[in-house]
């Protein structure tokens, strides 16, 4: 029998897992980290199931935390198998599952002074999940893979992983999975990135497939046109220029820092938009980036083009690189115009909080958001309207402009999830649903059904699915 259960990212956008079980072998595909509120930090854990049958192997989609953040957990748990990704992405989940352990330690020391000072112990839900040791122990574990290569991943099992758009070393998996003397296609889209966008290659589904689990964070609706969005970033910014005001930019430091950048200096060679001081707040931004040009061969055309002419927009002389936190503090006095891009990509952490604390009550401030937000998270009640918020522990009123651009998005829309499917669905394939909050899948569900006369899955966490 072939089974199909997700741990993560079923009716929700993070914690990305699914394990795919035979009679002979077991694999999880990604395992990433549950982002949003403390509800959310407490499933960050090795489930039951997984935790009494270590897995085979593990295949990793890409490195965002949300697909990547519980790797450390596994190995802390005794897996020594291999962890199979591309090699862009195993460089930056080296990136991102570092700087995660650095982030948990320097929390758990903030807390620890704390709980001194007060005379108590630090609490157990304020220990880290993993230590940076534990992180160079599941680093250990990748093994790379190329693009369009067939691998053996376990018994049975062999994948292959193909373009999926999203970030630098994003794939989606096309297995090949034996189970009963059954031969089947088992297609994981993980992210898919949407058609044209900065850098990266179009996504490259493939044409065949019997079981096809689907993301659909953005399946109820298409994204804005781009030229309205880029139209809307233009004015936010000449007014910025105009009127001495401060932008602030919560961003992920891998993929979306890169793309604001790259727009920004589209709209700068076209004359659309006035030069702006930009700082770059974030030490793992500054790698990530330097990660890009290391890997410059994975580019779309355009992009590699303008590398050619040496006009690279991650190289213009209005951006600086912030290493240092006494660097970011500097921002806290200085006059604007400017705009401050800094992780974290949802304001659940990082240097971007520092900012809100600083300037959320300052109605001559803006708060930018150009990526999703999830349930639970700060950015999702900003986005919402939220008249005060909590930061770090401060009760903050919202008077800062708060604005969204909906054409940036690293995920496809509606239309270009239909179109990644489309070839596959002649030989009516199975369908389940993940990676998407109930009410986009949902609809995404009955678009399908439309189409296709085909009604797909939708699980939850721990559903197990058999076939």
């Amino acid at each position: 029998m072939l089974t199909i259960t997700p741990f993560g990212a079923a009716g929700e956008v993070t914690g990305s897992s699914y394990l795919l079980e035979t009679e002979s072998a077991s694999v999880l595909i990604d395992f990433g980290m549950f982002q949003g509120d403390k509800d959310d930090d407490a499933r960050n854990v090795v489930p039951g199931p997984i935790h009494r049958r270590l897995p085979d192997a593990v295949l990793l989609t890409h490195a965002h935390l949300d697909h990547s953040g519980r790797l450390p957990l596994l190995a802390m748990q005794g897996y020594a198998g291999p962890i199979f990704s591309t090699t862009a992405s195993k460089s930056m989940a080296e990136l991102i599952l570092k700087d995660s352990a650095v982030m948990q330690e320097r929390d758990y020391e903030r807390h620890e002074r704390k709980a001194k000072r007060l005379g108590r112990t630090v609490a157990r839900t304020d220990l880290p999940l993993y230590t940076s040791v534990d992180v160079e122990n599941t680093l250990a574990l990748f093994n790379t893979v190329q693009y369009g290569v067939s691998t053996q991943i376990a018994n049975g099992i062999t994948a292959v992983f193909r373009e999926a758009g999203h970030m630098l070393g994003s794939a989606s998996l096309e297995m090949r999975v034996t189970s009963d003397g059954v031969v089947r296609t088992i297609v994981f889209s993980g992210d898919i990135g949407p058609l044209r966008f900065p850098y990266l290659k179009d996504p490259d589904p493939p044409s065949h497939a019997d079981i096809i689990v689907l993301e659909s964070t953005y399946g109820d609706r298409d994204h804005k046109p781009l030229d309205a969005t880029l139209e809307e970033f233009a004015k936010l910014i000449t007014d910025a220029v105009r009127l001495g005001r401060r932008i602030f930019v919560p961003s992920f430091a891998i993929g979306r820092t890169q793309q604001i950048i790259y727009f920004y200096a589209m709209l700068l060679r076209e004359g659309k938009v006035p030069e702006i001081p930009i700082y770059i707040d974030s030490p793992m931004a500054i790698k990530a980036t330097e990660m890009y040009n290391a890997f410059s061969v994975l580019y779309d055309e355009e992009s590699a083009a303008l590398e050619v002419e040496g006009q690279a927009p991650l190289r213009l002389a209005n951006v600086s690189y912030l290493e240092t936190s006494d660097e970011s503090k500097t921002l806290a006095t200085m006059p604007g115009p400017y705009m401050v891009i800094a992780g974290s990509g949802m304001a659940n952490g990082g240097r971007i909080l520092h900012h809100f604390r600083n300037n959320i009550d300052d109605p001559t401030a803006d708060i930018l958001f150009v990526g999703f937000q999830s349930h639970g998270s700060l950015g999702r009640r900003l986005v919402d309207g939220a008249s005060d918020v909590f930061i770090m522990g401060e009760r903050r009123t919202v008077n800062a402009v708060v604005h969204t651009l909906g054409g940036m998005s690293a995920h496809a829309g509606q239309s270009d999830l239909i179109g990644w499917v489309d070839g596959m669905m002649a030989t009516n394939p199975h369908i389940i649903l993940t990676h998407g909050e109930d009410d986009a899948r949902t609809v995404l569900a009955e678009k399908i059904t439309s189409r296709y006369q085909k009604s797909p899955l939708l699980p939850y966490y721990g559903e197990q699915i058999k076939f």
